[in-house]
């Protein structure tokens, strides 16, 4: 069973989350907390709390927060971004990062064995509410902010940055074609996507293409790898001309693609937020949590995933200090 950073995917399941049952959910939820609280939960220990000279006052540095991530590099550096920013600011932060699957690490964020955690929008939204049908940023996060206030969880701003499924074809195909968005394909013939079994009969898939942008001209190829380097291959050697591919997917700046605009939001948001328990909420750790927000771009996660699986195998941990540093969190 592999993660990716769509989270566990095993056939069909992806970083969307678990799609089940709200019965199934829970009982997962709590059948993972004995997983939540073993080893998995052991990354790094508690860091040194930010020196008064820092100009933090003794309060901010007596609160403790326990920052978690999910199992795949991005997310722990995201979770170290976060952490370092609260550190710098005086919070006494200490890190579990690695947990696992969604279930895993909300059944400790619920529990209290962790605070705080880096999450995707549209895919939070979708494991806590089933039924949610918000697609852009603006009701996804009024969605996201009910379901989580039913759990005592709550949820920072967005930031800009965001790991989505993305269609991309190659510079050569979009200049050729005069294609920008989504809703240009309509006008080309012959067109192959390339993604994930399931994209075939998601809502957001093949029949979102057709219902939402009309393109009724379009065949599909079945690539089980999540956007990954067969999907790569298929689409730079010609066998497909559009290829499902993670936003921050360090191939995209590599091969130049060009990631075609989503005007009606076929693809629900999945912009970076971090999501917190209640129990910590206060004024200084929200301003910092939305500031450090407020610097994070899908240009910047694309940066780092390139740091982090390119040539200088960076530690997720180092790329994120790199990244505080750089914009002066």
């Amino acid at each position: 069973m592999a993660i990716t950073r769509r989270g566990i995917r095993t056939t069909g399941i992806t970083r969307r989350g678990v799609l089940g049952t709200a019965a199934v959910l829970t009982a997962t939820a709590f059948a993972l907390t004995g997983c939540a609280n073993s080893s998995s939960l052991n990354g790094s220990g508690s860091s040194p709390s930010a020196s008064s000279a820092g100009g933090t006052s003794a309060s901010a540095a007596a609160s403790p927060i326990t920052i978690g991530s999910a199992n795949f590099p991005e997310n722990v550096a995201l979770a170290y971004i976060y952490g370092d920013a609260l550190q710098n600011a005086g919070f006494d932060v200490s890190y579990k990062v690695n947990i696992g699957a969604r279930a895993a690490y909300i059944a400790s964020l619920q529990k209290g064995d962790i605070n705080l955690v880096p999450e995707y929008a549209g895919s939070i939204l979708s494991f806590l509410d089933k039924n949610a049908n918000a697609k852009s940023g603006d009701a996804v996060k009024a969605a996201l902010d009910t379901a989580l206030d039913k759990v005592k969880l709550k949820a920072g701003a967005f930031s800009e940055a965001a790991d989505s499924d993305s269609l991309n074809v190659t510079p050569e195909y979009a200049k050729k074609n005069k294609l920008t968005s989504i809703a240009d394909l309509k006008g080309v013939s012959g067109v192959t996507v390339a993604a994930n079994p399931e994209f075939a009969t998601r809502p957001d898939g093949i029949p979102g293409l057709k219902s939402v942008y009309g393109l009724t001209d379009i065949k599909f190829k079945a690539i089980n790898d999540g956007g990954g380097n067969t999907t790569l291959k298929a689409l730079t050697g010609g066998q497909v001309q559009v290829a499902d591919i993670y936003s921050t997917t360090p191939s995209i700046l590599a091969n130049k693609l060009v990631t075609l605009t989503d005007p009606k939001n076929l693809f629900a948001s999945q912009q970076i937020v971090p999501v917190y328990s209640a129990s910590v909420d206060s004024t200084k750790l929200t301003d910092v949590l939305n500031k450090v927000s407020s610097t994070l771009t899908t240009a910047d996660l694309l940066a780092i995933n390139t740091k982090i699986s390119g040539t200088s195998k960076t530690d997720p941990k180092d790329a994120a200090a790199d990244y505080v540093k750089s914009k002066s969190l």
